[in-house]
């Protein structure tokens, strides 16, 4: 049984599960995405992953810029669908949106809900030392990510995991996850295998009598990052600091001062956890496998940076051109 779907969604995350939906057959009877803005240095007006990947498969694509329009919900519902799924769209869904199609809204969400709840689960996971995480498809409500849950795929998170590569292995999760929330299960890269929803009914007992609701006494909320949080204050622990430089990549990039000069750090090891040091920040070791940096708790090393103007490069190649800079002694922050 193919559905007809409503698919709403904008970055890359979205168009992973986008793209898992064409693949298995479902009917895409609408894409709505944010609408084109200004990207890169150049602020090139661009479109979103999910309308690049739209226009390739020639679907039609809604651009609003807000669903709170009554003529945009009479033009959502107008469309008849049988669910509409969200992946990571940055519109907020009003009522009348959510009850449109004869389904409602699910929603593919990148924690085990009710942790981390909002805007930046991955993140968040990372810096607070999280062991694992996970895709929830849960049903939308008014709430934010509070509706009740369908389905769960757990995900453990690395000890040297960045979020970049988190996001890439949860959107390929959510892919697999949609799909064997609406009948589909996946048994290879390509996710087409048929799995058994045989009528409308069977789909709504799925849908509705098998969900979780969830428990709120365990709800943290993942807030949005600001680009101030990226600054690495030497005091706290190296485990800390790790953690922050690896949550932070690809952006907005974990950062630092070293003699009046933004330094941005990509990628760092831990040396020790537990030794205690009087200077939190001072340089004590400067080699081609990086740059040990005392903190409130540990020693952790540099191992990939990057200087205003240049790219980012491992410590090794920069000692080249930039030896005098990495003076033992010297202190960062």
């Amino acid at each position: 049984m193919a559905l007809k779907i409503i698919f709403a969604g904008t970055p890359e995350f979205a168009a992973c599960a986008l793209e898992a939906l064409i693949n298995a057959g479902h009917d895409i009877i609408a894409v709505y995405t944010q609408p084109d803005r200004p990207a890169g240095r150049g602020q090139k007006v661009t479109a979103s992953p999910v309308k690049e990947l739209a226009l390739k498969h020639h679907l039609p694509i809604y651009q609003p810029v807000s669903l709170r329009d009554e003529s945009e919900q009479k033009k959502l519902a107008e469309l008849k669908a049988d669910v509409m799924v969200v992946a990571a769209y940055g519109l907020i869904l009003p009522l009348p949106v959510l009850t449109a199609p004869k389904w409602g809204c699910i929603n593919i969400h990148a924690s085990l809900l009710p942790r981390w709840r909002g805007a930046a689960p991955i993140q968040r996971a990372i810096l607070a030392g999280d062991k694992e995480t996970g895709i929830t498809i849960m049903q939308m409500d008014e709430g934010l990510d509070t509706g009740p849950m369908l389905l769960k795929k757990q995900l453990s998170i690395q000890p040297n995991v960045t979020a970049e590569t988190l996001h890439d292995n949860l959107a390929k999760l959510g892919a697999e996850a949609i799909l064997e929330a609406l009948g589909y299960k996946s048994t290879t890269d390509t996710v087409s295998v048929y799995y058994g929803v045989e009528s409308e009914a069977e789909l709504l007992k799925k849908l509705y009598y098998k969900r979780e609701l969830q428990n709120n006494q365990f709800a943290t909320y993942a807030s949005k990052i600001k680009k101030e949080e990226a600054f690495l204050n030497w005091i706290s622990s190296a485990e800390e600091l790790d953690r922050k430089i690896r949550a932070f990549n690809p952006r907005p990039i974990a950062y630092t001062m070293l003699s009046g000069e933004l330094l941005r750090v990509w990628q760092a090891e831990i040396l020790t956890n537990n030794t205690q040091s009087l200077c939190p920040g001072e340089i004590l070791e400067v080699s081609p496998d990086g740059i040990a940096v005392a903190t409130g708790k540990g020693i952790l090393r540099l191992q990939k940076i990057q200087f205003p103007g240049g790219r980012a490069l491992p410590v090794s190649e920069l000692l080249n051109s930039r030896q005098q800079t990495f003076t033992i002694g010297k202190i960062l922050g």
